[in-house]
């Protein structure tokens, strides 16, 4: 497979290189596919994590384990207006 970069990006695999960070060129090229790859992969995992806590939320309000949103609302601005 042959790539083509910009100046820009030759130097910058050239750096890492000489840096002794990375042995060759293709080794910069495989770490920057990989975290390409994880960055793909990142929201999905994010997401997974979001469904997750929804999921527990929603199982604690079916025990009756909920709280009134109002009844919050007003004991924080109590507390504000005796902290202010």
């Amino acid at each position: 497979m042959n790539v083509s970069l910009t100046p820009e990006l030759e130097e910058l695999i050239q750096e890492r290189v000489r840096s002794g960070r990375y042995t060759s060129a293709s080794e910069v090229v495989r770490e920057a596919l990989r975290l390409l790859q994880d960055g793909d992969e990142l929201p999905r995992l994010r997401m997974d994590e979001l469904r997750a806590k929804v999921a527990a939320g929603l199982d604690s309000l079916d025990r009756g384990e909920g709280v009134d949103g109002d009844a919050v609302i007003d004991e924080i601005l109590a507390d504000e207006s005796r902290a202010g």
